[in-house]
């Protein structure tokens, strides 16, 4: 049986709509929504793999039925075993010991039952999101200036504005659909100027006509000297400032110190580049401020975004087409967690936990008698109350922060220490799914219905397509059902806190909680958004039409209606480079792959454009520290260390290096590393309490690990996804250890340690991947623990292992790679060091995954003297699908036309 079914992406905040087409119970394909305001039909790489992460043979990574100790158990075992652990805990110790850690990627609907949940029965202000990682100091600066916690520009502004500030944000690989319409406004409108603030030159700021390669941290130094700079030169809205913001006064006087001249030296970059930056933002027209991770993820984010505001509200450059400082979100529903109050100094409509006023309300609307007024623990605050024996309970949902906090160790003793740790996750497979002692399966994308809200305030349906596999059930469901067992036992006798019958009726009550707040949206319904499309808010009742734009009326969500000018003093990020740690560690994200990598990590396909974890860094310092590129460094922070392969990048200022975060320790492991954030700072923004995940100060030092290992291939009675969970033991039995899909169904594993390993340990590899028979070419030196097994399928290379001299891994593996055929080259399979000749070289790296073209045949269409966009797609059809390698393709292009 065939079906459609619209639906919305589950991974960026852009929110793009999506068709699902079914095909017996299973999802066949995924493509965009063509009526989705969000997206009008694009998609990006990982969309355009929706389908393939969601496929029947992906089933062996899934959570089918709910564990105690490794045990599966009912449903009913499971919930009465909880809500007897929990009942006794606080009964015990309080409601404080206990603590819910949620996530942006749960449907508004699963939110909202957990935040009552926690607040309304357990008691506890305990209740976090992922979104405190990333969004809360965006959250911390809207309502510090503007009043509410509301972005108050819109998609349909990135065609309206006449110069884009893009600060913090790699839009071309981390929200690629609005970077098409980025791409096509300048296409419609070549006097569009882009102004683009980051450390590195990414494929965003080679997009810019100003790249502002700022020193990390220095933010907010550039925008006081810029706002310096504007009302020196009388670029200001005096009439603006005058009669719709308050505290002006405090904010000119505070900037005076920044000049361009004081902004250049804390900032690395001229004083013309500071002067330029803010003429264009004053002069250009309607400007429109984009910005993300790189302001928030700090000590300093808040100030961050309030300097970045104070130039708008100097400027009177928001409440109009085309303007407006617009946050963008990471996660696809983290607005729709702020909404329904699920971080713990928030509660439902946008209303403050810390208020008297709104608990009393909330209090009212879900009839109880009080909500707590404890302050509840932030996302890193609550893993270090359970370090220190304060949270003896945790429930996490739908995250993984066993890869995703910063200062991994902190994170590993907490759950040491913790008592019970209960997981509800879709994947048994994340890191933190291991470290639990209760697993609950739950629904994912795709098998579920609820609401999400992305960046721009859109409420976008989320449909069911097909039936959970096993006994996986809705996260809203969970949480209910585990809530009226604990309710029987904390206040028997009571009308249910919990009487929902479907994710329709929680929206339900979602909605009435908004009644009279800045995100009213009593005139929606799921009907409205089923007959309409998705609405943005506010949306009240009798209305026609949610609002696109906030403050046109120039009345701010304020006490007095004025926008708040907020003096932010630049400051120096909370760990600075020294003698003993001399490198600047910022981490980056990569354009196929998403967080902690559960659900893009399935497809192998997303790995061909950075198929292994790598440190960035500028060419000078690896030279400086006696490394070659594919060299494996030690990388150590105060906190950790791990050790990761590195490469060159003229795209980073000397003193700076750049990991992507996706790589947890199923990916980049070792006896003593837990994944990139072995290293990074748990250091807390004091308004936001978002942790500086954007910097710390690391040492970068050759690895001295004498033996090395590779192996790569598929086994011949596995799948991919079988082969690399066969493989886990290696994660953490050595120094160095590396794993990652490679090719259609096989694994890339790297091991490297100061001594050999044992025999039994070598044999257990082969096994794995099928190198123990008797068909295997074989090589052993053990003098000179060198060993070398490779096994042929149909004249091709189907696996291989390296040990002790890797030095032909090269050539093997792009022959494996391509599946040519050994032919005349099987006579070099069996030497130990040489290499055809013609094939020393690296596997070639793939630009357009969608099509499968790689550098080498771009290379080569180049050489033939390609030197157009349009050429280029016709020649080779690279970029020609989702769009996300068109950035990279440009790049490629005037590298070639500048050669030329």
């Amino acid at each position: 049986m065939r079906a459609t079914i619209a639906s919305t992406c589950p991974y960026c905040g852009v929110g793009c709509g999506v068709i699902l087409q079914t095909e017996g119970g299973a999802i066949a394909a995924v493509r965009g929504d063509p009526a989705h305001p969000a997206n009008f039909g694009r998609l990006c790489s990982k969309g355009v793999a929706l389908a393939a992460s969601a496929a029947p043979e992906k089933r062996g990574l899934r959570l089918l039925a709910p564990e105690i100790g490794g045990a599966p158990v009912s449903w009913e075992h499971a919930l009465d075993h909880l809500a007897a652990r929990f009942a006794e805990c606080i009964a015990a110790h309080g409601p404080d010991s206990v603590g819910f850690y949620l996530s942006g990627q749960l449907l508004t609907e699963d939110y909202y039952v957990f935040n009552k949940l926690a607040r309304a029965l357990v008691g506890t202000n305990n209740v976090d999101s992922n979104s405190r990682l990333c969004m809360s100091s965006a959250v911390a600066g809207y309502k510090r200036t503007l009043g509410a916690d509301a972005p108050p520009a819109c998609y349909e502004d990135l065609e309206r504005a006449r110069c884009l500030f893009i600060a913090g944000s790699n839009a071309a690989w981390a929200h690629p659909v609005l970077f098409r319409r980025i791409e096509a406004a300048r296409a419609r409108n070549p006097a569009l100027k882009v102004i683009v603030v980051d450390p590195r030159r990414t494929e965003t700021a080679r997009f810019a006509d100003l790249h502002l390669a700022i020193v990390p941290g220095s933010d907010v130094a550039l925008f006081n000297a810029m706002l310096h700079v504007i009302l020196w030169e009388g670029l200001a809205d005096s009439a603006f400032i005058a009669a719709h913001t308050s505290g002006f006064e405090e904010v000119r006087d505070a900037v005076r110190e920044y000049t361009p001249r004081a902004a250049a030296a804390a900032c690395g970059i001229g004083e013309d580049e500071v002067i330029a930056a803010a003429r264009l933002f004053a002069r250009a027209g309607p400007t429109l401020s984009l910005y993300c991770q790189g302001l928030n993820q700090s000590a300093s984010g808040t100030d961050k975004n309030v300097a970045l505001i104070n130039l708008h509200l100097a400027t009177g450059q928001i409440g109009r087409p085309g303007a407006g400082p617009f946050s963008l979100t990471g996660q696809p529903n983290a607005m729709g967690g702020r909404e329904v109050g699920a971080m713990a100094n928030l509660l439902p409509g946008h209303r403050d936990a810390a208020d008297p006023a709104h608990r009393a309300e909330v209090a009212r609307f879900w009839g109880v008698d009080r909500l707590p007024a404890r302050p509840g623990r932030t996302a890193v605050e609550m893993f270090e109350a359970a370090r220190a024996g304060e949270i003896r309970m945790l429930w996490i949902a739908c995250t993984n922060p066993a890869q995703s906090l910063p200062a991994q160790r902190l994170v590993r003793e907490a759950f040491e220490r913790a008592e019970l740790v209960v997981v509800q996750e879709a994947y048994r497979t994340t890191e933190t799914a291991r470290l639990a002692d209760v697993l609950l399966p739950a629904a994912t994308w795709g098998e579920k219905d609820g609401t999400v809200t992305n960046s721009e305030r859109r409420i976008s349906r989320v449909r069911a397509a097909v039936p959970a596999p096993g006994l996986a059930r809705p996260d809203w469901e969970i949480a209910r059902d585990f809530g009226r067992r604990l309710e029987a036992r904390l206040r028997p006798g009571k009308p249910t806190l919990f009487p929902w019958r479907s994710a329709e009726e929680v929206f339900d009550e979602h909605r009435e909680s908004t009644r009279g707040r800045d995100l009213d949206i009593t005139g929606l319904s799921w009907a409205v958004l089923d007959s309409r499309g998705p609405q943005q808010w506010p949306y009240p009742e009798g209305a026609s039409a949610g609002r696109a734009r906030l403050y046109e009326d120039r009345v701010f969500a304020t006490a007095d209606g004025r926008a708040r000018f907020v003096v932010a003093h630049w400051r120096a990020p909370a760990e600075r480079p020294d003698a003993h740690y001399p490198i600047r560690l910022t981490t980056v994200r990569l354009r196929d792959q998403w967080h902690a990598m559960s659900r893009t990590g399935s497809v192998p396909a997303l790995f061909a454009h950075a198929p292994e974890p790598r440190l960035a860094m500028h060419p000078s310092d690896l030279e400086r520290a006696g490394l070659q590129p594919g060299a494996l460094a030690r990388v150590s922070s105060r906190r950790g260390s791990l050790h990761v392969l590195v490469e060159a990048s003229e795209d980073l200022r000397p003193g700076l290096a750049c990991l992507p975060m996706h790589w947890g320790s199923r990916y980049l492991g070792g006896a003593e590393a837990f994944g990139a954030n072995s290293v990074t700072l748990a250091a807390l923004d004091p308004h936001s309490r978002q942790p500086e995940l954007k910097h710390c100060a690391v040492r970068v030092e050759r690895a001295e690990l004498g033996w090395r290992l590779v192996a790569f291939g598929s086994a011949p009675d596995a799948d991919g996804d079988a082969l690399f969970e066969r493989l886990d033991f290696a994660m953490r039995a050595f120094a160095f250890a590396q794993r990652v899909p490679a090719g259609e169904r096989g694994v890339l594993l790297r091991l490297a340690d100061e001594h050999p390993p044992s025999a039994e340990v070598l044999e257990r590899l082969d096994r794995a991947f099928g190198l123990a028979g008797p068909d295997t070419l074989r090589f052993d030196d053990p003098r000179r623990a060198i060993g070398r097994r490779i096994a042929l399928e149909a004249d091709a290379i189907r696996a291989v292992r390296l040990s002790g001299d890797t030095r032909s891994e090269h050539w093997l593996r792009e022959t494996w790679l391509r599946g040519a055929p050994v032919g005349a080259l099987r006579r070099y399979l069996a030497m130990p060091v040489a290499v055809p000749p013609g094939l020393d070289r690296v596997p070639s790296r793939t630009v357009c995954v969608c099509l499968g073209v790689d550098e080498r045949a771009i290379a080569a269409a180049l050489a033939q003297g390609t030197r157009t966009l349009a050429a280029l797609q016709a020649q080779l059809r690279c970029g020609t699908q989702c769009g996300s390698c068109v950035p990279e393709l440009r790049a490629l292009l005037a590298a070639a036309r500048a050669a030329a």
